[in-house]
Order: structure tokens, then sequence, then C-alpha cells
């Protein structure tokens, strides 16, 4: 019989984040009050950060087979073929909340979360991204974030022993009450082990593996599934504690017993711990799972099961073993200094039984925990696009002094003072720093195949127009991924949005995802993995749209990447896919807004024929070689791109007058669907490619960068201004 001994009040459920029509559900399908854990359960699996509850409906819409997908959403991580018998398993996955309340522990135990999710499917850990923003730099919490996520994001990925070889670092106002912190992971594995959560048979062990169970993260899942108010510092318990060197021997004890074949299924325990684990693995076998947490390995006194069932404790894991290997596997996790305990059994009865003390304190159905989880059709309205930007009110400026500011801006400086702080180079197979296009490393075991990684967003394009902005962001990682010369093979994305429960804000998470799935579509590139955050308000403010689009592409043969420095001087610049002149667009450009403080005008539109025209002619130059170098274009336009180009190479270059009457226009406009691209010297005689613009702009050679008619700018200026804005922010 089971036994509650705690009163179930409207405040406590409410306090859980159900709401009273969820509570009465629960009522209905379990026909009695529920107990104290199975309360507690029951929010872990219905919060909005385990059940998808808004936006399940629409996710469903977004594209996500195709020749080279194993294995898409609905596993730990998306499974990509790359040819020879091998894998690519990556996901994006976020931290947004606890990285707000506890910087340097969120960002740390993100990166630890996502990197379980690849390993758990057999995949080595290779490379590591990760996509931040934070609120304004004048505010007075700016600086400690940003001190604190990137030490967490260094500290634990640094000690684990994976590069970070990209992402992204953003600062805006509507980040100040809820920054973002999201985080990327990919891993290598052979096409034919690779492990999944499904358990199968019944009657066998349920084993726990890793470190202890505390009481930190108790909550984590409800507390990431709600918003802020004025009691955020009281939510600070409900962050996890991470070790990163218990992480990597977890790494090694897993994969030893997957090659060991005693792994019939596994799964991390990420949001709401030991619940969810068990039951996800339950559940899709078409199993019950019964527990008995007296088995459970503890680090602290007197834990209650409901404390156990919703603990986050970091780097845990959760496996059905077949019980001939049980003594090998224990023997493994024992030698890398590690917890291994049976914890319970797969049943037959499709009831997810838990004991502790000897009573039974939850027994509830399996499957509905997960397939009954409300699923809501929220209300929503059509977001309004702003005014167009009226060409007489678009404000002159002088093109190097404009240059030089938005190079020395909190958005568009360098970012080496963050990535400078990880390591880059661990394991000896990255081929491009952090600053390019894309990361790229070799693929270990073969002499030329590489891999490329970019992550992209522009939330100032999704709040002007989240249709148009969610195509931006797809074609804005699948043309980085192009400018290194990698074929892009597949996506994962991380929809950051406030409160569903808001029309507008739901409106905006349902036009964005609209306009994800038609750019996935039109461009070949599935989304095979990812994650919703939603809630991301503090006191009734939210941040901007922003979904973050993680991509993956494959490189032939390395030795003809593509690199955003020139190769050599005297060599000829193109500019490839532009209208007749160099750029038009300067709605929610960054000129206007770092330069002037205006967000205004129309997000730029997307053209994805011309984007998959464009980049395919692109990237058949770099496979040729006859690209020498290449990048594409995006925020501050032109200028910002002939410059990053330059300062990558030491090199500098004299860009032709524009035909247009603006030069402000031409040089900062952020028209969509352009690449720079360099070429010896004749080499550009011929180049033609039906519907792809071709200019030749310039050429490369000198010191010094000259844009049209206006005086020259030495390069080593422009890198001063460039390198100098973050370490100045930091220091001060």
């Amino acid at each position: 019989m089971i036994r509650n001994d705690f009163p179930i009040t409207p405040e406590l459920v409410a306090s859980h984040g159900l709401k009273p029509d969820e509570y009465q559900r629960i009522l209905d399908l379990i026909g009695r009050e529920p107990t104290f854990t199975e309360l507690g359960i029951f929010s872990a699996m219905w919060n909005e950060h385990c059940s998808y509850k808004s936006s399940k409906k629409w996710l469903r819409t977004l594209p996500t087979s195709g020749p080279q997908v194993i294995q898409g959403p609905g596993e730990n991580a998306g499974v990509v073929d790359i040819g020879d018998g091998q894998t690519v398993v990556f996901k994006m996955e976020s931290h947004n909340h606890p990285s707000y309340i506890e910087p340097y522990q969120g960002a740390a135990t993100g990166v630890g979360g996502i990197l379980r999710d690849v390993f758990t499917m057999g995949a080595r850990p290779v490379a590591a991204m990760n996509a931040l923003r934070f609120g304004a730099p004048d505010h007075p919490k700016t600086r400690h974030l940003v001190s604190g996520v990137v030490s967490g994001v260094g500290g634990y990925g640094n000690s684990f022993g994976v590069p970070t070889v990209g992402g992204e670092v953003q600062f805006d106002e509507r980040y100040n009450g809820n920054i973002l912190v999201n985080a990327f992971a990919a891993g290598l594995a052979d096409a034919d082990k690779i492990f999944y959560s499904k358990a199968e048979g019944v009657g066998l062990p349920v084993v726990y593996l890793g470190a202890k169970t505390g009481r930190d993260g108790v909550g984590g899942a409800t507390m990431a599934s709600a918003e802020f108010d004025e009691s955020i510092e009281e939510k600070r318990p409900t962050v996890q504690v991470g070790d990163p060197f218990t992480e990597k021997c977890l790494l090694e004890a897993c994969l030893e017993l997957m090659a060991s074949g005693a792994v019939i299924a596994i799964q991390d325990m990420g949001a709401a711990g030991l619940t969810c684990s068990a039951v996800e693995m339950g559940a899709k076998g078409d199993l019950g799972i019964r527990l008995d947490l007296d088995t459970v390995p503890v680090r602290e006194e007197s834990m209650t099961a409901y404390e156990m069932m919703l603990s986050e404790s970091q780097e845990r894991m959760l496996m059905v073993l077949r019980p001939e290997k049980e003594a090998e596997a224990e023997a493994i996790f024992r030698k890398w200094g590690l917890d291994f305990a049976i914890v319970g059994v797969t049943t037959d009865d499709l009831r997810f039984r838990v004991f502790h003390q000897g009573v039974e304190v939850a027994n509830l159905p399996i499957k509905e925990l997960g397939d009954e989880a409300p699923e809501y059709d929220r209300p929503w309205v059509e977001p309004v696009a702003p005014a167009a930007l009226a060409s007489d009110t678009i404000p002159a400026g002088d093109i190097v002094d404009s240059l030089l500011k938005l190079l020395d801006s909190p958005n568009l400086s360098s970012r080496r003072w963050v990535w400078e702080q990880y390591d880059t180079l661990i394991q000896g197979n990255s081929l491009q720093r952090p600053g390019a296009d894309a990361g790229v490393i070799r693929v270990e075991g073969h002499e030329k195949k590489a891999l490329a990684f970019s992550s992209d967003v522009n939330p100032f394009y999704c709040e002007a127009d989240p249709y148009e902005g969610g195509k931006q962001a797809v074609a804005e990682c699948w043309r980085n991924l192009t400018a290194s010369g990698a074929l892009p093979l597949a996506a994962t994305d991380n929809l950051n949005f406030g409160n569903p429960e808001r029309p507008e804000i739901m409106g905006q998470l349902v036009f964005a995802i609209k306009g994800i799935g038609e750019a996935c579509r039109a461009l070949d590139f599935p989304i095979v993995s990812g994650n919703v955050s939603l809630y991301n308000e503090t006191l009734g403010k939210g941040i901007m749209p922003t979904p973050t689009i993680g991509g993956v592409g494959l490189i032939a043969d390395w030795a003809r990447m593509g690199r955003v420095a020139f190769a050599a001087e005297n060599e000829e610049i193109l500019l490839i896919g532009a209208p007749a002149e160099f750029g038009t667009h300067l709605g929610q450009s960054a000129y206007l807004r770092e330069i002037h403080g205006r967000k205004e005008g129309l997000a730029p539109h997307v053209d994805l024929a011309a984007e998959r025209r464009t980049g395919d002619f692109v990237r058949e130059l770099i496979s040729k070689g006859i690209a020498t170098s290449a990048h594409d274009l995006s925020d501050g336009g032109l200028a910002v791109a002939i410059a990053e180009m330059a300062m990558a190479s030491g090199i500098g270059a004299t860009i032709d007058e524009p035909k247009s009457d603006s030069a402000v226009a031409s040089f900062f406009g952020e028209d969509q669907g352009r690449y720079l691209v360099t070429v010896a010297k004749g080499a550009a005689e011929g180049l033609a490619a039906e519907g792809v613009s071709i200019q030749h702009i310039g050429v490369t050679g000198g010191s010094s960068l000259k844009l049209g008619s206006v005086h020259a700018i030495p390069v080593a200026e422009l890198k001063a201004a460039h390198e100098g804005w973050f370490p100045r922010f930091m220091c001060n």
C-alpha cells in the first residue's frame, strides 16, 4: 500500500510549477492524491524544460531526416553519417537560469551536461562551442556574469579535455535580467556502435553509475521553467555543482563498458535526474521500472526519497546491463574510482515504482508520465513588423571613423579575451582557432576529412521579424560552414524565448520555427537535436527571441579548407552574391545600433534559393583551390568583413568606389547571402554560375585598408581598435 505522509495543498502544488488544471489531470490519471514524492516526479516530468508542452506542436513541423541522418530528435543527441563507417554526434542545450543565479557553476555544469549527452551515445567528445548573451556592458552585474560564465566554461571544458572551437558573445540590455548560456558539444563514434536509451528485456538490472547523489540541483528543472522575480537569490541551491575530473573518468569508464558489450540501454542523469532518466528508459522500451532508493549512493545524510528522485547532482548515468556482465561492469567502474550500484530492475507492468526505507513512495503509470504530459496549443498573435527605414533618416558618417567604432564596439570587437581562456588546441586536431567563420578539426583516423562547426543567430533580426530572423539564423550558420569549405550536414537548435503564455511571445516562437523549418528544408540542413528554453524573463521583462542554430559540416580534404585571412598580396577580391551595389540594407544593422543607438527598420530578407546557389558556388571555388580565402558577410557588412580578412592576415586591401549613392549603405549594409572571396590574379576570368552575382571589387596588398576614395587605414590601427574593447571592459 502506498502511503502519503505529507499533506498536498494548493500552495504546494503551485510551488511545484503545476497549474490547477494540470493537478486535476494528475488526479484523474492516477485516481487518488499523489504522494509528496509523486508530486515532485510529476513536477519534473511535466515542466516546460522536460516536456516541451508549449513547443511540441511546432517542433514537429521541423525537418529532421535526410540520407545522412542516423538519429534525429528524441535521443540524447543527434547522429549524422560522415562516411567511412564514422558518425558525428552532437547537440546544443541551454543552462540559462542556473548561469544567471550562479555563473561559474551554472556554465560549468551546462558544459558537463552537454558532454554527457554526447558520450551517452557512445561518442568520444571532440569539440565544444558556446553561445553567450549578456546584459548591457554598463549594467552593474554584467562584468561579474561574464567573468563567472567564461571561467565556468573554461574551467570545465579545459579540465575535461575537449577543445572549444567557436561560439558567440553578445551584449544587450534585454539580457540584463536573464542571460543566455547555450552549450554545444560534438563527438565521433563508429556507425555500428551507437548506444540508445531504450530499455529492453524484463528482470534486468538497472544500474546507477558515476558520482554520488547530493542535494545540489533539487528542483533545477522546475526552476528552469519559471520566470525570475525578486526571490532569485533564494534559488541558488537549485544550481548543480560540477566536477570535470569525475566526468572525464565517467567518459572513459562508459566507453570501456560499452566496448565490453554489457550495455543494453544508457541515459545520462540530466534535468530531473534519476526521475527523468529512469522514466525515459522504461517508457521507450514499453517496460516498467522498480527502484530501491536505499541502494542509491549518496554523499549527504538523511536524504529523502523526494530529494534523491529530483537531485540533479552531476556526473551520473543510469544503465540497463546484461546480467552476466555485472561483475565485469562493476570492475570497470571501480577501477575508475566511480560508484556502481544496482538500484532497480525492469518489469513488465508499465509502472514506475519507487521504494524507500521499505515504503512505496511512488507507483505511477510510466508511459503516461511522459506521454500524457500536458501539450498546449497556446494562443499566439502574428508579430507586427516595424516600420521600414526611411532613406532620408539614415545618418551619414565618415566611413573610416564608423568602421573603427564598430570594431571597437561591444558586439563586433574581438572575442580573444574570451577564447584565450579556453583550451582550443587540446586533442591536437584543431585546424582553425576561434575567430574564423567556423571552428574546424581533423577527423582522427582519417588523413583528409575534417569537421566544421558554427553557432549563429541575430536576435535583433528575430525581434524585428521572427520569421525572417529564423531563416537568417539557419542561413548564417550554413553560410559560415560553407565559407570554411564544408558541406553543411545538419543542425541543432536552442530556442530561447520569454513567457509562452503571452500571445505575442508565443507568436515569436511560432514564426521563428516556421522560418527555421523553411530554411532547413531549402538548404537540406535538417534539425537532428535541440532544446527549448522558455520563460526567460525577469519581472515580466523578456529577452529578445534568440533561436540559436548550431551546425556541423564536412570538409572532404582539409588541405582545401576555406580561411578568412588573405593568402597573399596582389590577389583579386570578389564579392559574390551581392546586388548591383555592394549592399543596401541598413534596417536593424550594426551600423545603426552600435554607432547611433537606433534599433530600427525591417530585418533583411533571406532569399533561400539565392543562398543555395551562391553557397554551392563558393564551396566549389574553395574545394577546387580557386578561392585562396573566403569570408561571409554578416554584422557590419562589407567594411567589417574586409577588415576582418585584413586583420587576420596582416595584409591590406584597396576596395573600389561603390556605385551606390550611399557609401554608408554600400559599406555597412547587411544584405544576406554574400561572400568575399580572393583569387590569384587572372583566376577570375571565366568564373560564372547561373543566378550568382560575381563582382570584382578590389585587390589585396600593402599594410593599409582603403575603402573607396577615403583615406587608407593602417591594418595595425584596425587591429588595435578590434582587440581593445574586451580587455578594457573586463579590466576596468
